[in-house]
């Protein structure tokens, strides 16, 4: 027979700087005597504020150039593979045929376009994204 235990339940205690990527954290309680759960951000303020306008519009700039761009790439790939039988299957050299050659250059640019994206996230938008928080904690 199974045996039913009932505990109380508790809250865990939180590491410091634990709520919403460390926005708030339990510190805040020490520095200004308000609880943390209390002191929650302005979240429609700081969707609304120009500098993160500016990091969404960063964002996009880039992301979404790129992701038509693997698009239109990855499509011409299944078409030429559905379509161009001939050219797909012609060897270049022994068993290697051109649509092996461009399958794998699928994966090279998911990396290369993978690499583009964090250069351009840890030199653009991850300031910005830090500006942003550092304006949130600082009560901004």
């Amino acid at each position: 027979m199974t045996q039913v235990v009932h505990h109380r339940i508790t809250s865990r205690s939180r590491a410091p700087g634990g709520d919403f990527g460390g926005i708030i954290g339990e510190t805040d309680r020490i520095s200004t005597g308000i609880p943390a759960a209390q002191r929650e951000p302005d979240y429609v303020a700081i969707r609304e504020s120009p500098e993160f306008v500016a990091l969404r519009r960063s964002f996009r700039w880039c992301v979404f150039p790129l992701a038509a761009l693997f698009f239109l790439w990855y499509l011409t790939y299944v078409l030429l593979a559905a379509f161009a039988h001939g050219l797909m299957s012609h060897r270049l050299v022994g068993s290697v045929t051109v649509g092996l050659v461009l399958g794998l250059l699928q994966f090279a640019s998911t990396i290369a376009i993978t690499a583009c994206y964090v250069l351009y996230a840890r030199r653009r938008l991850d300031p910005q994204a830090e500006a942003i928080r550092d304006g949130v904690e600082a009560g901004r």
